[in-house]
Formats: C-alpha cells, sequence, structure tokens
C-alpha cells in the first residue's frame, strides 16, 4: 500500500456552521482504492474520496453492501486493497458496538486508552450526561450509557478524525435522537472531521455535509451529494439529561 494521495477524490464541502477548509487545504484523508477481496469476493471497487478539515461525511448504502469495511481502510484495520490511502496518526474509532473494558470504572475507560489523567476524564463524563456514573463500571451502565462513554472515549483522545461505524444502532428513536445531538454538539465544537457509516438516511441527513452511497457489487460511490439539512446550528455546550 502506496502513500500518494489520490487526485480524483471527493472534496467534501464545507457547510453552514462548519469551518471552511482553506482553498487547497491537504485532506486529511486520502484514498484511491483500486478494489478490496475478502476470502476471494470482491467486496470494493474503484472508490477515491478526500476528507477534509472539519468536514463531516456520511457514507451510506444497504446493510452487507461493504461500508464497515470502507470504514476499517480508512482507519489503517483493512491493509489487503490495491490503492494509497494517507490519514493521520491520531484517529479515533466508534464502533457498532461500544468495545469497553468490563474490568474498568468508566472513568478508568477514558484514563486507560486515552492516558487523560482523572480530572480531564470527570470533564468528559460530564460532558456527556455521566457525570455521576465515573465509578460504575460497564456492566451496570445502559447500552445508551455505553455508547455515551465509548463516544466520550473518542473524542478525549483528541483526534484529528473521527470514525464512526453505525454508532446509533439498537438504540430506540428517541435514545437515537438523543445521541444524535450529543455527537453534533461534541463535533460542533471541536469542528472535527467525522466520516459516519449509516444505513439510516435521516442520520445522514441530520449529521453530515456531504453524503455518499454505495452501491453495486463490487461496492462502488454510486451517489454523492452535498446536505445542507444538518443540525449544523446547534450549540456547542450542553447536553440533554440521558434518558437511558
Amino acid at each position: 500500500m502506496g502513500t500518494a494521495r489520490s487526485k480524483r477524490g471527493l472534496r467534501l464541502a464545507a457547510d453552514q456552521g462548519q469551518a471552511t477548509a482553506a482553498p487547497g487545504a491537504a485532506p486529511l484523508i486520502g484514498l484511491d482504492l483500486q478494489g478490496l477481496s475478502l476470502g476471494g469476493r470482491a467486496i470494493l471497487g474503484p472508490i477515491a474520496l478526500e476528507l477534509r478539515p472539519a468536514e463531516t461525511l456520511a457514507v451510506t448504502g444497504p446493510s452487507g453492501i461493504g461500508k464497515t469495511t470502507l470504514l476499517r481502510v480508512l482507519a489503517g484495520l483493512e491493509t489487503g486493497f490495491a490503492g494509497t490511502l494517507t490519514a493521520p496518526q491520531r484517529i479515533a474509532m466508534v464502533f457498532q458496538e461500544p468495545r469497553l473494558l468490563p474490568w474498568r470504572t468508566a472513568r478508568a475507560n477514558l484514563c486507560l486508552t486515552t492516558g487523560i489523567d482523572a480530572a480531564r476524564a470527570n470533564a468528559a463524563l460530564a460532558e456527556v450526561g455521566l457525570a455521576s456514573l465515573g465509578d460504575h463500571f460497564p456492566g451496570q451502565l445502559s447500552l445508551g450509557q455505553q455508547r455515551r462513554l465509548a463516544l466520550a472515549r473518542a473524542f478525549a483522545a483528541e483526534p484529528d478524525a473521527l470514525l464512526m461505524d453505525e454508532p446509533f444502532v439498537s438504540l430506540d428513536p428517541e435514545n437515537a435522537e438523543e445521541m444524535m445531538r450529543l455527537f453534533a454538539r461534541l463535533r460542533a465544537a471541536r469542528q472535527l472531521a467525522t466520516v459516519l457509516v449509516t444505513h439510516v438516511e435521516a442520520e445522514a441527513q441530520k449529521l453530515a455535509s456531504r453524503i455518499i452511497r454505495l452501491g453495486g457489487a463490487p461496492a462502488t460511490i454510486v451517489e454523492e451529494r452535498p446536505n445542507r439539512g444538518a443540525w449544523f446550528d446547534l450549540p456547542a455546550s450542553g447536553v440533554t439529561a440521558p434518558r437511558s
């Protein structure tokens, strides 16, 4: 795998409420993928995209199309592909499952994985509505609270880019909406470049500045469009009271 930046990628246009990348600014992530096969089956075809500072890209498409595989390529977790990828060293990822350390408290889950001290961990917990639960273990938290903790961990790492794989899956509509608003506030406060994988079009519409859709076999980008209906005008501080 090389390190040359793709020259034919999708430029993600900054939208209202998001910081505007300087013209010609180098992308944080650049991918020029020729193809990827797993187990002898072609999963991804030619895909080129770029993610620039402060931009939010939603990757949509039906379940099983290869969205998570593409995200793993961007994260550097899947390297057996033909093409080139450039990406920053500090990338945080929010998985479909919270993937917490079950034998450590919520506070320790932040300290051990990101290197922050207890005071900063407490502040991060408060930011996601978990201020009183720092001494609780993951097994003592609801799924919604675990997802809040996973989100706090990702932002506490102070990454250059954030990759999210179906982060609101398995939540009921009310809690999913609350989690989306929480993410929107955290992202707005930091202007963090983000790639969000989702099969729910409404999530993409609410959170992304640009949306691409994968289709076909092997999967390629079959549609890309700017999105001007996202929640970019949300306040950058404060969270709703947790219901889960």
